[in-house]
């Protein structure tokens, strides 16, 4: 998921997407240990898009502070 992407999301829907990527980090975290997993850089992926989705939130928070 690209930025602008996630930027598009309301602030329900960012929410569920980071639950979901919590989930699946999880679950690659699992597969990896266990050496079931055949991409080795989905981890990170999944680590990045986490990142950009707190981002968001806390852009949107630091706005309504502002505000």
């Amino acid at each position: 998921m690209r930025i602008h992407e996630i930027r598009a999301l309301s602030q329900e829907d960012l929410s569920k997407e980071l639950e979901e990527s919590y989930k699946e980090a999880m679950s690659v975290r699992f597969r990896l240990s266990t050496r079931q997993l055949s991409d080795t850089s989905q981890h990170k992926k999944i680590r990045r898009k986490i990142a950009k989705i707190k981002t968001v939130l806390r852009e949107r928070e630091i706005l309504e502070q502002v505000k």
